[in-house]
Parts: C-alpha cells; sequence; structure tokens
C-alpha cells in the first residue's frame, strides 16, 4: 500500500445509541410520540382498573342497600379523582384512538398535519376531561 491511502483520516461516523433513563430530561419529543405514549399508557390504566369498575358495578345492582353504600364510597373525594382519571384514560384513548385510525386510512399523515392532529388530541380529550372534573366535583 501507498503511503497516501495509509494517511487518509477515517470519517467519522455518527452514533446512534439508545436514551438512557438520565438522559431522558434532555431528549424533547415530539407531540405525537407524547400522544402514542400517553395512548398506551391510558389504555394501560383502563385495562388495570376495569376489575374494579366491574366490582363497583355489581355492587350498584345488588341491592337498595348496596346502592347506598356505593353511593357513599363514591361521593369521596380521593374516589373521585380516581374516576376523573380514569374519564381522562378513556377520552384520551378514545381521541387517540380515532386519530389512528385516520392515520391508518392515510389521512394527515405528513409532518404537519401529524402535528396538528396530535396537538388536537391532546386539547381535546384535557378539556372533556376538565368539563367531566368541574360536573363531577359539583361546580354545576
Amino acid at each position: 500500500m501507498s503511503e497516501a491511502v495509509k494517511e487518509v483520516p477515517k470519517k467519522e461516523r455518527p452514533q446512534f445509541r439508545n436514551i438512557h433513563v438520565t438522559e431522558l430530561s434532555n431528549y424533547r419529543m415530539a407531540v405525537g410520540a407524547i400522544v402514542s405514549i400517553l395512548h398506551r399508557i391510558s389504555g394501560c390504566i383502563m385495562f388495570v382498573l376495569l376489575p374494579c369498575m366491574l366490582y363497583m358495578l355489581e355492587l350498584s345492582l345488588r341491592s337498595e342497600m348496596s346502592y347506598a353504600y356505593f353511593q357513599g364510597i363514591a361521593s369521596h373525594w380521593f374516589v373521585k379523582l380516581i374516576t376523573l382519571g380514569l374519564v381522562w384514560a378513556f377520552l384520551h384513548h378514545f381521541c387517540a384512538g380515532i386519530r389512528h385510525l385516520l392515520m391508518d386510512v392515510h389521512v394527515a399523515i405528513e409532518k404537519q398535519p401529524a402535528r396538528k392532529t396530535a396537538s388536537s388530541v391532546l386539547i381535546i380529550s384535557l378539556v372533556l376531561t376538565a368539563l367531566v372534573g368541574l360536573k363531577l366535583f359539583g361546580v354545576f
């Protein structure tokens, strides 16, 4: 080999690494990624709380006395807060699911429309949750 070939500097190749937990605060995710992650979290919340909700439904339908007991439990502020979290999970999962179905039929898959639909999912689910929360806590 000639000297000219040996002395050519090697080109720096980009490094693609996984993000470590300690680096999460420095990483800025796109709105679509946030909606996607929250879609999974809301689905998990609904799945985990399903046995509790079915038990409460069964308790409310058993008799008049068990319904009165259920009303006493459901009127506590902490139970209302958990219910509000479940309402958010349902509304967000529903809105994000509609967004994903629209993207499956190639609606709003370009960068800018996808960003707008992701932002609208966040805004719509939070506004609807706030309205339900106001009603749940007796503001109107």
